[in-house]
């Protein structure tokens, strides 16, 4: 909004100028987030408080686990609300990338929010059942893919990191591929958020790592230099990477340990589905393997603990999934489980930025 009522005065005023820059948006953009978070938060906390909206803890989870009932959950309202001023505000509105994400970052929060308000409804810690869940982000990724596949001029190649003349063309097919991504990610990040700051912070590495992967793919003579695929008009996906990296860490000041507020799935099914659909537009979908490596981890503890229990009839591989309740369970503090957790990402995330130059 601000791009398109200001950078046209440039002409009469050399300070509007400065609007063109992705670079001078995103830092804005971030800023912007950040303070929203930081100055709404208090006010937030304090609405959930009154209308009695607090997290159910399961009674099958860690027991060190059943002193945060009544926590304030649905905070993930704050950090949509953050992201969608803060990029409505920065971005160029006429950007088709810009919309897509927002869509899909909104629906996904919808979901959450189903979910969330079910299980307020019910004084429970079971919301949706998982079959519709799962559905309904099936769904809106399937279409997030199917826009993408039918808009002028987007690959459906995709890119292999460190292997620059391996590029699969995958057609059609790519529809359900990055439907697999979105939800995927989206799942991923949710089932990572169970400790206090433990999503929230990675997921703020990995929208950074992204912010810098958006403006390179958009910006065809550095694409072109560093042999990635170059995607015109990616670059205003930076600034909502910005966003949310900023909404992430203004969120993390009350989320940090002992938090005062969740996210919910609200939160952690919307930004997981945002970041899945990043990847996809960036044309970096694989990396987010390693980006995201922390979150993905999580996941695969999950599916293996059940595989491993139904096959060999009540065994475990961990002794509680996801992973980081494991580590609970085996004595570590809860912040040094969180603390250690983010170490990983932003590893990860340094990791992943090499192979810009690795290809």
């Amino acid at each position: 909004m601000l791009y398109h009522l200001l950078y046209p005065l440039s002409g009469t005023f050399s300070l509007f100028n400065v609007f063109r820059y992705i670079t001078f948006r995103t830092i804005y953009a971030s800023l912007t987030a950040f303070l929203i978070c930081l100055l709404l938060g208090p006010w937030v906390i304090r609405r959930l408080s009154r209308m009695q909206i607090g997290q159910f803890v399961r009674d099958d989870g860690p027991k060190t686990h059943l002193k945060k009932a009544g926590t304030p959950t649905m905070g993930g309202v704050l950090i949509l609300f953050a992201v969608t001023a803060a990029t409505l505000l920065w971005t160029d509105l006429t950007n088709f990338y810009v919309w897509m994400v927002l869509m899909v970052t909104l629906g996904f929060g919808a979901i959450g929010f189903s979910d969330d308000y079910l299980k307020q409804s019910a004084r429970h810690s079971r919301g949706l059942s998982a079959k519709a869940k799962f559905n309904l982000q099936v769904l809106l990724a399937l279409v997030a893919g199917w826009l993408l596949y039918r808009h002028a001029g987007f690959s459906t190649r995709v890119t292999i990191p460190f292997f620059k003349a391996f590029s699969p063309d995958l057609s059609w097919g790519y529809i359900a591929f990055a439907a697999l991504v979105i939800v995927g990610t989206s799942n991923a990040v949710n089932l990572t958020d169970g400790l206090d700051g433990l999503a929230i912070g990675p997921l703020s590495v990995a929208a950074a790592t992204y912010m810098v992967f958006a403006y390179v793919a958009g910006h065809v003579k550095i694409a072109t230099y560093l042999q990635i695929t170059p995607v015109a008009g990616s670059g205003e996906i930076a600034i909502f990477c910005g966003a949310l990296a900023g909404a992430g860490l203004g969120f993390l000041w009350f989320n940090a340990y002992p938090a005062q507020v969740f996210m919910g799935d609200t939160g952690s099914l919307s930004l997981g589905g945002a970041m899945g659909t990043v990847a996809v537009i960036t044309k970096q979908e694989v990396l987010l393997v390693l980006v995201g490596g922390l979150f993905v981890v999580e996941a695969l503890s999950v599916i293996f603990q059940v595989s491993y229990f139904k096959l060999s009839k009540g065994r475990r591989i961990f002794r509680m999934a996801p992973l980081h309740h494991h580590f609970e369970l085996k004595g570590w503090p809860e912040p040094k489980v969180i603390v250690r957790f983010w170490i990983i990402a932003i590893a990860l995330a340094l990791l992943s930025m090499s192979t810009l130059k690795l290809r």
